[in-house]
């Protein structure tokens, strides 16, 4: 893998192996027992088999040898046999789909998945800069949900999630394309400038920042499985998992 080399990879609920979860290490097996709410536990699982399918393209393995474990920060880290491998990875989820991105060195890269869907002028007050604002009136169906997955690839990177305030990062759009991707930057108050891409793939939109240039991502699979992708929220109809008898 080039050292500047992105990658990514997306699945669905509708991939999750059926019967037993035996492709979990025991570590990620006791996590996922002891949650009691579908949508957590449904989020998990696909995250989880999203980002094992991802790791075993590049290191191959069996399922269950690979393993995401987390730095105290609560960023996620790739592991193999119990030994972290050298690269960045970063997990999301939203509508039953999930988005592992691969790259870089760990802790270089962030990625998020959104929905492109309303957001109220209570959002888009609270959470954006005045520049950003001004920016969202253009489009403000894509755009609300575009910058905000921005900042939180972002502050992935950051290695602060939503603990810090939205608003100590700005997204600006570029005019840069390549391979379908739009050119993206974002500047925390400090001074720290990640770039990224963005990419609209019908109800999703998808984007990723990292803490130097990086060419687009390319997908682990051609066409990826996020261009046909439609949104599912299974958890409705069983809100609280079974508990083991």
């Amino acid at each position: 893998m080039a050292d500047d080399a992105l990658r990514w990879l997306a699945r669905g609920e509708e991939h999750l192996p059926a019967g037993p979860a035996d492709w979990l290490s025991p570590a990620e097996a006791a996590r996922a027992a002891g949650m009691r709410f579908a949508k957590r536990r449904v989020e998990f699982l696909v995250a989880r088999w999203t980002a094992k399918e991802a790791m075993r393209l590049l290191y191959p393995a069996e399922p269950a040898e690979l393993e995401v474990r987390h730095h105290p920060t609560g960023a996620p880290e790739a592991y193999l046999r119990g030994r972290p491998l050298p690269v960045g990875i970063s997990l999301t989820d939203r509508a039953g789909w999930a988005v592992c991105l691969l790259g870089l060195d760990p802790g270089a890269v962030g990625c998020d998945l959104e929905l492109v869907e309303p957001r109220t002028p209570g959002f888009v007050a609270d959470y954006f800069t005045p520049a950003e604002r001004a920016a969202i009136g253009a489009d403000p169906a894509l755009l609300p949900n575009l910058l905000w997955s921005a900042k939180e690839s972002a502050l992935k990177v950051l290695r602060t999630g939503l603990r810090r305030d939205t608003r100590s990062v700005e997204v600006t759009l570029g005019d840069r394309t390549c391979d379908g991707w739009h050119a993206l930057t974002v500047r925390a108050v400090e001074g720290t400038v990640m770039p990224g891409w963005w990419r609209r793939y019908g109800d999703f939109v998808l984007t990723v920042a990292t803490a130097r240039p990086a060419p687009p991502p390319e997908p682990l699979e051609d066409p990826p499985a996020l261009s046909s992708a439609i949104p599912a929220h299974s958890w409705l109809s069983r809100p609280l998992t079974e508990r083991p008898r």
